[in-house]
């Protein structure tokens, strides 16, 4: 089936419209950052439809998406046309050289599907260890080879779409080579990213791609060509996801990755042709929005392990339930206070814990036991009115006495999301990364690889020998923060949300924040994407910088909490589903936008 012409036309109009060679590694004391840095803001008037909508980090792909629910298709052709757009318009987050996490629900049964890099055969442990048995810093790890797994992005698709696809799925790629062979404009947020990083132009490929003669990144408004990406979607759409895992793509990424001059991998074109996506059930919880009026209670399904998210977030809002943040509102430091400590407790959990279930043992041989109501009572109980615990230690779920040692702090980045709605009863929720901002730092063929193995803890033991469950093996799928999130009416099994953000670890809190402001206090997706992010990674109380009054900031303070204001660049998107339709929200952070009828 080919697109009309009209819609290729579409397209290009869209795409004419403004939106927002040596090789060296380097220094130990480079400084980590935010997953992607801030590019300012774009306020969103919000968006409300009857029929389907599509929501992802930018317009180009958000009309792609629903230039297939026009022509009949179902949510996850609308999604597989939206990623392949994405990976062209922001390289920096996603793309074919990633993995992605799906979660899908066809008005019967939620799945989700796991596209979610692996290590390749021949890493071991120590992948992460330099030769004094220190590791390495994390620029040092991830600008090169060393880092990149095997990609699962295409072959997971191409998975969901065996299954629930209505379009052929050549058909899918059309509007992404369409934009690749005839260019799209540079918006500011890319031209921001490119201007700020300091190891992409060590690449020859990516260099040549992004940078003029002189070093300067391509110019906002610039139309920018990807013929090299083109004709490797055009053989992804000819022969599926084999292009890319098999033949000579393939072995042009193992060649990138094996022979970096600084900084050699170990993928190899068994690991590329022998990856397998999964199919998974999710991982879902019970929430009753005591706040809402009249209260309502909800199923939050999520992704299972190695995904962190869904059981972190499940903790959080069952141990808010345990303390008066119930009754409290957002604007009150209080509930704040509440809400960073009860983040503590979670991500102290999730550094022990989460994990490769093929891998690693859930707690008392369930996942479920993290957020046994009698645990997360106990666990509240660690709260104190006006005063932080700081730093929380990981609880006993099941009263099993644990046999792996907590991965050690670590930075987190990248990643996009996209939620989807058709007419058809479909509504799905995907996050895709290539991991930090613009991946390795390595090109083939037009797209970027990943540095995914870095999401591993680069530590193997603790101080006493313990492992750590997130430590680095063969085969092994690393621990992640994405949050694909649908939300189902408890009385009815209806959706009545998806959504979700890229963000590092900071994704459980930027989707936590949605699922409390829409649920609990019943704002518009808008609304609530719109207000302050917050969190805390067992560490610090984080605050988005310039977004809360100097009352809060001090009240936190004299409690005991530091304090960080920061940029906490979300990039979130979603749909909710009430009885007057759809209404939809993309973050004015990023470039994000909403597309439907």
């Amino acid at each position: 089936m080919k697109l009309p012409t009209l819609l290729l036309t579409a397209l290009a109009l869209l795409a004419g419209c403004s939106i927002g060679a040596g090789s060296r590694l380097p220094p130990a004391t480079a400084e980590l950052h935010q997953p992607e840095g801030v590019s300012g803001q774009s306020p969103q008037p919000g968006w409300r439809g009857e029929r389907f909508a599509v929501a992802t980090a930018n317009p180009l792909a958000s009309e792609a998406g629903a230039a297939m629910l026009r022509a009949g298709g179902a949510a996850i052709d609308a999604a597989i046309a939206a990623q392949m757009v994405l990976g062209l318009v922001e390289p920096q987050s996603s793309g074919i050289g990633g993995g992605a996490f799906l979660l899908h629900h066809d008005g019967r049964q939620t799945v989700a599907f796991d596209g979610r890099e692996t290590a390749p055969a021949a890493v071991g442990e120590g992948l992460f260890l330099r030769a004094d048995g220190k590791p390495l810093s994390f620029h040092q790890a991830v600008i090169g080879g060393r880092a990149v797994g095997v990609p699962g992005t295409v072959r997971m698709l191409e998975m969901a779409h065996a299954e629930y696809g209505r379009l052929p799925w050549a058909t899918l790629f059309e509007p992404a080579i369409h934009l690749a062979e005839t260019g799209f404009p540079v918006g500011q947020r890319l031209h921001a990213l490119l201007k700020a990083e300091p190891y992409l132009r060590l690449d020859r490929e990516a260099a040549a791609h992004f940078y003029d003669h002189s070093g300067q990144p391509v110019a906002v408004g610039t139309t920018l060509r990807n013929p090299e990406l083109a004709a490797v979607m055009r053989r992804i759409a000819g022969e599926g996801s084999r292009a890319l895992h098999e033949g000579e793509v393939a072995q042009a990424i193992v060649a990138k990755v094996r022979q970096h001059p600084d900084n050699p991998g170990r993928l190899s074109l068994s690991d590329l042709a022998g990856y397998r996506a999964e199919r998974r059930q999710p991982f879902c919880s019970d929430y009753a929005a005591r706040q809402a009026k009249p209260p309502r209670r909800y199923r939050i399904c999520g992704f299972p392990p190695p995904g962190s998210g869904a059981i972190a977030m499940a903790q959080m809002l069952g141990i808010l339930g345990h303390t008066a943040a119930v009754s409290l509102p957002f604007a009150d430091p209080q509930w704040l206070h509440y809400y960073s400590e009860a983040a503590r407790l979670a991500f102290a959990d999730r550094a022990r814990y989460v994990a490769d279930p093929a891998f690693v043992a859930a707690p008392a041989d369930s996942w479920y036991s993290l957020i046994a109501p009698d645990y997360l009572a106990v666990r509240a109980q660690l709260i104190q009115a006006g005063r932080s615990m700081q730093v929380a230690q990981p609880g006993v779920p099941g009263a099993v006495a644990p046999t792996r040692s907590s991965m050690p702090d670590q930075v987190e980045y990248g990643t996009s999301h996209l939620s989807i709605i058709d007419a058809h009863g479909n509504a799905l929720a995907m996050t895709s990364t290539i991991e930090d901002a613009f991946g390795a730092r390595q090109m083939v063929r037009g797209f970027l690889l990943n540095n995914q193995l870095s999401d591993f803890s680069f530590l193997p033991h603790d101080d006493r020998g313990l492992p750590i469950a997130n430590r680095v093996e063969p085969g092994k799928r690393p621990r992640s923060s994405m949050s694909p999130t649908l939300v189902f009416d408890e009385v009815t099994g209806e959706v009545v949300l998806s959504g979700g953000s890229p963000g590092g670890a900071l994704i459980i809190h930027y989707t936590a924040k949605l699922l409390l402001a829409t649920l609990d206090w019943q704002m518009t997706p808008q609304e609530a994407i719109d207000l302050p992010n917050f969190g805390s990674l067992n560490g610090p109380t984080l605050l988005e910088e310039g977004r809360f009054p100097s009352t809060i900031v001090e009240a936190l303070g004299s409690w005991g909490h530091e304090v960080r204001e920061i940029g906490m660049s979300s990039g979130l998107q979603a749909i909710s589903r009430d009885g007057g339709g759809l209404s939809g929200g993309a973050d004015p952070r990023r470039e994000g936008r909403v597309v439907g009828e």
